[in-house]
């Protein structure tokens, strides 16, 4: 089998580097061609090209490109988590330790699964895309994912409670409008998590519809219930939460910094956002 390994040297921790997840997947029978993770970037699929697979090692913000590179190719994704959060393996049931990944990976007898590919105003993405605390809490817990690890997005998420006000937006889904007004969140997602450990707890990832999860503004207090409920994966089901699923979403507002898979973004104004039904296949377990 034929891979192509883009490794992020900068994600997570430990001792799973880029050399010896290549030496790692060459031990399961693989030819590995490795490239930087950087090189993913505008590739078009000539990347992953010819691969079986193309394999991301990376958090959760590298595998929105892998994603649209193999899609390009028509190659499945195998996914080596090695991020911080790796809230897309939470999603999908991945293995979360790198050597059980590779093996994953480097299997001809894995599942491919079906997944939508989704877009934030050209930046593609496969979990969510969050704006109002979200973006707050992101840049909270940057610094402190080396000393915390996941823990870092829970005081983030606490930073912002405390410090964040609320967003002024408008949402149309599908040239609907479902929502203006203040927001203390709006999530935009495809597979619904994110956050390290949250979920909106309504998307599903292979419908070819965005989940959009919008929280109206209300006192700061109850935003404790609002963390509970996306532990708990069950933002979505709350009766004052606006849902909503289609394939355009459109979001019109002024102060709209977007937390992308784990990365911040400026989008243009409005901020728009499209999904390509069943674009990508990633490699599962059987």
């Amino acid at each position: 089998m034929r891979l192509v390994l883009c490794a992020n040297p900068a994600s997570g921790a430990g001792s799973a580097g880029p050399k010896q997840l290549a030496a790692t997947l060459r031990a399961h029978g693989a030819d590995v061609e490795e490239r930087h993770i950087d090189e993913l970037d505008g590739a078009g699929g000539t990347l992953a090209r010819g691969a079986d697979r193309l394999v991301v090692a990376g958090g959760d913000g590298s595998i929105g490109p892998a994603a649209a590179e193999a899609a390009a190719a028509a190659v499945p994704l195998a996914v080596v988590p090695v991020g911080t959060a790796n809230d897309f393996a939470r999603a999908l049931g991945l293995p979360d330790d790198p050597d059980e990944a590779c093996a994953l990976a480097a299997d001809l007898g894995a599942a491919i699964r079906p997944l939508d590919l989704a877009d934030a105003g050209g930046q593609p993405f496969v979990n969510a895309a969050s704006a109002g605390l979200a973006p707050v809490a992101a840049q909270a817990a940057k610094p402190l994912k080396g000393a915390l690890g996941p823990l870092a997005y829970a005081v983030g998420a606490l930073r912002a409670a405390v410090a964040a006000r609320p967003l002024a937006v408008r949402v149309e889904v599908d040239g609907r409008e479902v929502f203006d007004g203040r927001t203390w969140q709006l999530v935009v997602a495809n597979t619904g998590a994110f956050g390290g450990g949250s979920q909106t707890g309504s998307a599903d990832p292979g419908d070819g519809l965005l989940d959009v999860a919008v929280v109206p503004a209300g006192p700061r207090l109850g935003l404790a219930r609002r963390a509970l409920a996306m532990r708990a994966g069950r933002l979505a089901a709350q009766d004052d939460v606006v849902h909503a699923r289609g394939a355009q979403v459109v979001v019109h507002g002024v102060d709209l910094e977007l937390n992308v898979d784990g990365e911040i973004h400026d989008l243009d104004r409005p901020a728009r956002f499209g999904v390509r039904a069943r674009a990508l296949g990633v490699v599962v377990p059987s």
